[in-house]
């Protein structure tokens, strides 16, 4: 299946490998620039569907309330239901199962997203708003446990890292259709 997360990472691969080339050239044409390294690029590997790209690490819901409302309840309010009335913008992150066909759909983690890993890969990049990037990783698995365990569905004691979390099953998994468009093969 072709995803929003492969596209982005074959554009990420292919613009790293050409910067790689080009500081390469300049660095011993005008004697400046660094080679980037795997660790370097480590950073932009998007975290796929099945696991590949999660880090060691683990969390709970129980750490992750408490992650959650140390950097996320600002924007997203203490029960997860978003803060638009405040003007920040946060997104509402549970609620709305059942909701996308109507005349008012809710889109949220538990209503739309059919990955859980998609999730872990989100909030590791771009949160907390401030200042992304900054949660470690085991922060991060907790505040997706959080998240999951808020919209039931895992139970609040199940552990997240690199072999739980591909297996959770999120509502709308099956809620996307596929590509079926054969020149789409080429950017597998």
């Amino acid at each position: 299946m072709f995803t929003p997360n492969s596209i982005l990472r074959g554009l990420l691969i292919v613009a790293s490998l050409s910067t790689v080339a080009f500081a390469q050239t300049m660095q011993g044409h005008y004697g400046f620039g660094t080679n980037v390294g795997p660790q370097d690029l480590a950073k932009y590997v998007t975290v796929q569907p099945d696991g590949r790209g999660l880090p060691p690490g683990s969390g709970n819901a129980t750490a992750g309330a408490k992650v959650y409302a140390d950097t996320c309840a600002a924007c997203h309010g203490d029960k997860l239901q978003g803060n638009p009335a405040k003007g920040i913008g946060g997104d509402r992150l549970t609620g709305g199962r059942g909701s996308l066909a109507t005349a008012t759909p809710i889109k949220t983690v538990e209503s739309y997203w059919p990955y859980a890993t998609t999730l872990f890969d989100y909030v590791k990049r771009a949160m907390p708003f401030s200042a992304p990037g900054t949660l470690n990783d085991n922060d991060v698995y907790a505040v997706v446990a959080y998240i999951l365990s808020e919209a039931k569905i895992i139970k609040a004691s199940d552990m997240m890292n690199a072999e739980t979390l591909p297996k959770v099953m999120m509502p709308n998994r099956d809620g996307f259709i596929s590509d079926s468009r054969p020149e789409l093969e080429l950017y597998r």
